[in-house]
C-alpha cells in the first residue's frame, strides 16, 4: 500500500478533472465547427435530430399483404381465430405430442440455433463495451539502456527506467459510431432469436410430416396385406374350380399374377416406412433405431375440420423468417451510420497515472508521481472517396435487405395460399375416394359370388380387385395428404413457437424447457 504522504493531493485531483472537462469542451467546439464547415447546417440539424448520431434512424420498411385470404369465405378457413402455438395438438395424438417435446429437447439444429443466440448476445455486450474507455491497462516495467556518447543529450551513459501505473485511451462517441454499432448488434440479437423461432417452426412441422408419413405407410401396408388375403382366396377358388373342371388354367394364372403383383408392393412400402422411421430418429437427435415399439400402430392422424388462419396481416408478426428479415434490415441500417461517422474527426483522450523513476527505491515517492492527459483527434481528410463509397455500399446493402424482407412477405403469403387450397382440395378428393372405395368393396363382394356361381369369368374378378387395391391406396394417401396440408398451413402461418419472455428466452407452449445453454447441458 502506498503511504499517505505519497498520495495525490485533492488539489492535484481537482486540477486533473478540470483539465479533462476543458479538453472535452474544446473537442465539442471543434467538432461543431468541423461539421458546420464541411456539411452545412442541414447535416448538423440531422445529427442533432437523430440523437447526436450520424446516419438514418431506422424505420420498418413497408410490406404489402392482402386484407383477406382467397378462400376466406370458406368455412374451413377460420379468420376469426389465429393459429394455436401448439398447433400439432389439433390432431389429438399423444404420441405426436411426445415426439414434439423430445425433439425440442434433443434436436441438434435447435441447440445450434441456441448457441447462435448466445454468440449474438455476447457480441452485443462486446459492442456496448466500446462506449467505455476502449483501452485500459495496468502495467509495470523496467528498462535498462546504454546511451550513445556521441549524442548531445543531458543523460549519463546508462539509463534505468522504472514505470508503474495505469493508462487508458477513450475515444468519445461524438458522432454516434459506437451507438449505431450497438443498434446493429441489438437488431442482430433479435434476428438470432427469430432464427431460433424459425428452426422451431421447421422442426415441429418436419416431425409432424414424418410422423404422418409413417402412419400413411402403415395404413398402405395394412391395405396391401388385406388385398393379399382377398386375392389369395380368389386364387384358391380358381384352383378349386380348375380341379373340378369349372374353370380353365387361364383363371388360375391370372389370379396368381394378381396376387404376386400385390405382394411385390409390400417391400416398397416397408422401405418407405423404415425411411420415415429414420427421419424421425435424426429429428429427435438420435442415430436411427427401430421406433416401432414406441410408435405402435395407429390410424393416420385426423385433421380438424377447419384451419385457424387469422388475418393475412398477422403473418408479419407470426412468421419468424419475416421478423428475421426485418431485423436484418434494421441491423444493416445502423451500419450506414457507422460508415458515415468515418467522414468526421474522431476525438479521443489518453491518460496515464502512475510513478516513474530511474531508481526502484524511490519509485513510489511523491516526486515520482506522473500524470499525463493527452487529448487528440484523427481525421481521414484524404480518404473521402473511399469513405463515401463505403457509405454507398452500406446503403445498397440496406436496400437489398429491404427487398429481401418484402420478398419474404410475398413468399410467405404464397405458401399460405398454396397450403390452404391444397388442404381444401385434399378433403374434396378424400370424400370422393371414400365413396369410390365403398362401391369398389361391394363390387368385389358381388363379383366373387358371381364367379363362384360361374356367371362371370375371372377376368372381371381380376379387374375389380385391382381397382379396389388402387382406390384404397389412393384413399390412404388422400387422408394423409389432408394431414400433411394441415401441417403445411400451420407451418406457413408461422405456428409452433412462443413469444420471447422478458428474459429473452423461448419455450414452446406447455414446455418447461428454455433456450439451449451449452454451459448447462
Amino acid at each position: 500500500m502506498i503511504p499517505y504522504e505519497h498520495a495525490i493531493s485533492s488539489v492535484e485531483r481537482a486540477y486533473a478533472r478540470s483539465q479533462v472537462l476543458a479538453v472535452r469542451r474544446i473537442s465539442i467546439a471543434l467538432a461543431l465547427a468541423f461539421v458546420a464547415l464541411l456539411s452545412g447546417c442541414g447535416e448538423l440539424r440531422e445529427w442533432h435530430r437523430n440523437g447526436f448520431k450520424v446516419g438514418p434512424n431506422y424505420e420498418r420498411p413497408a410490406a404489402y399483404v392482402e386484407q383477406a385470404w382467397i378462400d376466406s369465405d370458406n368455412p374451413r378457413i377460420r379468420t376469426d381465430d389465429a393459429n394455436p402455438t401448439s398447433w400439432w395438438t389439433v390432431f389429438q395424438d399423444p404420441i405426436l405430442d411426445s415426439l414434439i417435446e423430445d425433439a425440442y429437447r434433443c434436436n441438434l439444429d435447435v441447440k445450434a440455433a441456441g448457441t447462435r443466440i448466445l454468440a449474438s448476445r455476447a457480441q452485443k455486450k462486446m459492442v456496448t463495451g466500446e462506449l467505455m474507455p476502449q483501452s485500459q491497462q495496468a502495467f509495470a516495467a523496467f528498462t535498462h539502456a546504454q546511451i550513445s556518447k556521441n549524442l548531445s543529450l543531458p543523460l549519463g551513459p546508462l539509463l534505468n527506467v522504472w514505470p508503474v501505473g495505469f493508462n487508458a485511451s477513450w475515444e468519445f462517441d461524438f458522432w454516434g459510431r459506437f451507438r449505431r454499432a450497438i443498434e446493429s448488434a441489438d437488431a442482430g440479437l433479435d434476428s438470432s432469436f427469430d432464427g431460433y423461432s424459425d428452426v422451431l417452426v421447421l422442426l415441429f412441422s418436419e416431425i409432424a410430416e414424418s410422423y404422418v408419413q409413417y402412419r400413411v405407410y402403415q395404413e398402405r401396408i395394412r391395405i396391401a396385406h388385406y388385398n393379399v388375403d382377398v386375392q389369395r382366396g380368389s386364387l384358391e377358388l380358381a384352383e378349386t374350380k380348375f380341379r373340378l373342371g369349372g374353370a380353365n388354367e387361364l383363371d388360375v394364372q391370372q389370379a396368381r399374377s394378381s396376387l404376386k403383383q400385390t405382394e411385390s408392393t409390400i417391400p416398397v412400402l416397408e422401405t418407405g416406412l423404415r425411411q420415415a422411421n429414420n427421419r424421425l430418429c435424426v429429428l429427435l437427435g438420435s442415430t436411427p433405431v427401430d421406433l416401432s415399439m414406441r410408435l405402435g400402430f395407429r390410424p393416420v392422424p385426423t385433421a380438424p375440420a377447419a384451419i385457424a388462419a387469422g388475418a393475412p396481416a398477422e403473418l408479419l408478426r407470426r412468421r419468424p423468417d419475416i421478423r428475421r428479415a426485418e431485423r436484418d434490415a434494421a441491423a444493416q441500417s445502423a451500419q450506414i451510420g457507422v460508415a458515415k461517422s468515418d467522414l468526421y474527426p474522431r476525438f479521443a483522450l489518453f491518460g496515464f497515472v502512475g510513478y516513474i523513476s530511474d531508481d526502484f527505491k524511490s519509485l513510489f515517492s511523491a516526486k515520482s508521481f506522473t500524470g499525463i492527459v493527452a487529448p487528440n483527434f484523427q481525421w481521414q481528410i484524404f480518404n473521402y472517396g473511399r469513405l463515401k463509397n463505403n457509405i454507398r455500399t452500406q446503403e445498397s446493402r440496406f436496400q437489398e435487405k429491404i427487398y429481401q424482407y418484402q420478398q419474404t412477405v410475398l413468399q410467405a403469403a404464397r405458401e399460405v395460399e398454396d397450403a390452404f387450397v391444397a388442404f381444401l382440395k385434399a378433403r374434396e378428393q378424400a370424400e370422393r375416394l371414400a365413396e369410390s372405395v365403398t362401391a369398389a368393396e361391394r363390387s368385389v363382394e358381388l363379383v366373387t359370388i358371381q364367379y363362384r356361381e360361374g356367371s362371370v369369368d375371372f377376368n372381371r374378378v381380376y379387374n375389380l380387385q385391382s381397382s379396389l387395391l388402387a382406390q384404397q391406396d389412393q384413399l390412404a394417401l388422400a387422408r394423409g395428404n389432408i394431414a400433411l396440408q394441415t401441417i403445411n398451413a400451420y407451418k406457413a402461418l408461422g405456428g409452433g413457437w412462443a413469444p420471447r419472455d422478458p428474459r429473452g428466452e423461448f419455450a414452446p407452449a406447455k414446455s418447461k424447457h428454455h433456450i439451449y445453454n451449452p454451459h448447462h447441458n
